[in-house]
């Protein structure tokens, strides 16, 4: 048997927040919470109802998803603190948000499950991507797609020499040089080795969050932007 799915990844238009987070925010941000349940309310209409998200630390902590998750749009005080999700049940959106970080969602058709992983360069190199597999292999994955959304170039993502050399000895396939020619981390190429490690084809969808003016962009905008969304549901 074969699980149908849905997947996308949001830019920043289509919504209603005015400047500076125009238009679909869907982060929290300095914005009204009528901007963002409205905001909500039009990712809902284009995936599903019960849409699941965390609290994203920059960690590698996965949380499971069951039936009885505190979903958009329930008020809940604190979300579970995670930056990735693994769930078997149809009808459930995994959304990751993200303004410059890697947004990889995760699907098994045949074992029913699916993942949604935030992986910016604190969790990448945390293992949050690894930590997801596993969690979804734990529950019955055994043929998983990958895909990477839109993200931040290495072009873009000058870092001080310490800080690239410490992600370059970890997962070199990060090793880059910014558009300055200075040090830079390809968070895109750290997640497909991983994901090659592990037996998972990935394809990429997206261009650079920061070159691209379609999407919201933490660096570019020097923090103060809002945040798109990748998204993935069993049908």
């Amino acid at each position: 048997m074969s699980h149908d799915f849905g997947l996308l990844f949001t830019t920043r238009h289509g919504g209603v927040s005015t400047a500076p987070y125009d238009s679909w925010n869907l982060g929290s941000v300095d914005n009204t919470a009528e901007d963002i349940s409205r905001n909500y309310e039009i990712l809902a209409a284009a995936s599903t109802p019960k849409i699941a998200r965390t609290s994203q630390v920059h960690g590698s902590r996965v949380v499971t998803v069951t039936q009885d998750y505190p979903f958009w749009p329930r008020v809940t005080p604190v979300l579970p603190q995670a930056d990735a999700m693994v769930t078997t049940e149809p009808g459930v959106a995994l959304a990751i948000r993200v303004a410059d970080c890697v947004p990889v969602l995760f699907v098994d058709t045949r074992a029913g499950v699916i993942g949604a992983v935030h992986a910016g360069r604190e969790g990448l190199l945390a293992g949050v991507v690894e930590a997801t597999i596993a969690e979804m292999t734990a529950v019955g994955a055994t043929q998983i797609h990958a895909w990477i959304g839109p993200h931040i170039c290495p072009g873009c993502y000058e870092v001080p020499p310490e800080m690239a050399h410490k992600a370059w000895m970890q997962i070199p396939e990060t090793e880059a040089q910014s558009h300055h020619g200075t040090p830079a981390i390809d968070l895109g190429a750290g997640v497909e080795e991983i994901l090659q490690r592990n037996g998972i084809r990935g394809t990429h969808t997206g261009e650079c969050t920061s070159c691209d003016r379609r999407y919201f962009s933490y660096r570019r905008d020097q923090g103060k932007t809002g945040r798109q969304a990748g998204l993935i549901w069993l049908k």
